[in-house]
């Protein structure tokens, strides 16, 4: 099994400007998606906690949004999700 970087035990995956937060085998993930970006650093983020099943839609999947400035903010607010959804 690949190393990931984690953050407060869970995985966290970047590909590109979207960043997956989570397990895959729990019941729900979080997507961060990068929207805006001042002097290389990540500054407006929207945050979606989603259904991990990916045999549903996309818009069936999502069960919460939220957008924040700074990354970490973002990362925090979505460790909180999870927590809240075990």
């Amino acid at each position: 099994m690949a190393d990931f970087l984690t953050y407060k035990g869970r995985p966290i995956v970047r590909k590109g400007n979207t960043v997956y937060y989570g397990n895959m085998s729990d019941s729900h993930i979080v997507r961060l998606t990068i929207l805006s970006e001042q002097n290389d650093i990540a500054d407006t983020i929207k945050i979606e906690l989603m259904l991990s099943d990916t045999g549903l839609g996309e818009k069936d999947r999502i069960k919460k949004t939220s957008e924040k400035h700074g990354f970490y903010e973002a990362l925090d607010l979505a460790s909180v999700w999870l927590d809240r959804n075990k």
